[in-house]
């Protein structure tokens, strides 16, 4: 059986959503699902009846109101691959306010293109 790992990307700028798959595909990169979210600072800064929270609101960019989450079904060989491309075009995830990256192993994967 083939390793695989499931790679999940929180992007938060998305409007690099489109020049990240763009440069995914043209890598050879296919098949990810893409969920908007939320992060958890930023739901409690809506909060109006905790002004704690509220707060935070000066440290978050008050125009973006959502994130992107990326799911990959990866063999082990395409991580760095992706990696490369996120770094490429996201840029350096240590900074703040541009994304997180990490991946976990899989047992088992059935539909797509057959067992792992």
């Amino acid at each position: 059986m083939e390793h695989m790992q499931l790679l999940i990307m929180v992007l938060n700028d998305v409007d690099l959503l489109n020049p990240l798959l763009e440069s995914l595909m043209e890598k050879g990169i296919r098949g990810a699902t893409i969920l908007s979210s939320t992060g958890m600072a930023r739901e409690l800064a809506k909060d109006e009846d905790f002004p704690l929270f509220g707060s935070l609101r000066i440290w978050l960019d008050p125009e973006r109101q959502e994130s992107k989450t990326i799911f990959m079904v990866l063999k082990d060989q395409d991580v760095p691959v992706v990696k490369k491309v996120v770094h490429d075009v996201v840029g350096d995830l240590s900074k703040p306010d541009t994304g997180v990256i990490f991946t976990l192993p899989i047992l088992d994967v059935e539909g797509i293109g057959g067992k792992a």
